[in-house]
């Protein structure tokens, strides 16, 4: 698992908490021009040996970045009004997805998973591990231009979205 492992084994944990739930992993493999696998690809792998059922999971393999995984997953599951459907995602991230699924049209919960920090920190951007920090504010730079470019566009609401 990568540093965003995280949110398949919480989806595996969901799906153990909610076992009617259908499963649905959004992301092919994020380049214009290579090929590769995606997480729809490769989560049923480690979803099945989680002990979640294939039956269950829906796969949408075509998007390329948030805003497709927000509208092919829409458009592959067809919400119904009333149904629960909850977004796990890594909290850095969840702003930038939330955003764009309910601006398509699609009402989530946020699950946020793979929180970076402990809440413990204190002040300082390179208190233990000066190459964490460059990481964790270059993850927190790419968000915010997401968050931006995707506001300027018109695919969201609000360049910084809240609750």
């Amino acid at each position: 698992l990568n540093g965003s492992g995280d949110r398949m084994v919480e989806t595996a944990i969901l799906a153990r908490r909610f076992p009617t739930a259908k499963v649905v992993v959004s992301g092919g493999t994020g380049a214009l021009f290579l090929d590769g696998e995606g997480d729809a690809a490769t989560a049923p792998r480690l979803l099945t040996a989680l002990g979640v059922a294939a039956d269950r999971m829906i796969l949408e393999n075509k998007s390329r970045n948030t805003y497709e995984n927000a509208v092919f997953t829409k458009e592959l599951v067809t919400p119904k009004p009333g149904e629960t459907w909850l977004l796990v995602t890594s909290a850095f991230h969840m702003p930038r997805a939330k955003a764009l699924f309910d601006k398509a049209g699609f009402a989530t919960v946020p699950w946020p998973v793979d929180y970076r920090t402990s809440g413990r920190e204190g002040v300082g951007l390179f208190r233990d591990n000066p190459a964490d920090s460059l990481q964790a504010i270059t993850m927190a730079i790419r968000e915010w231009i997401g968050l931006f470019a995707y506001w300027l566009s018109g695919r969201i609401d609000q360049p910084f979205p809240g609750g």
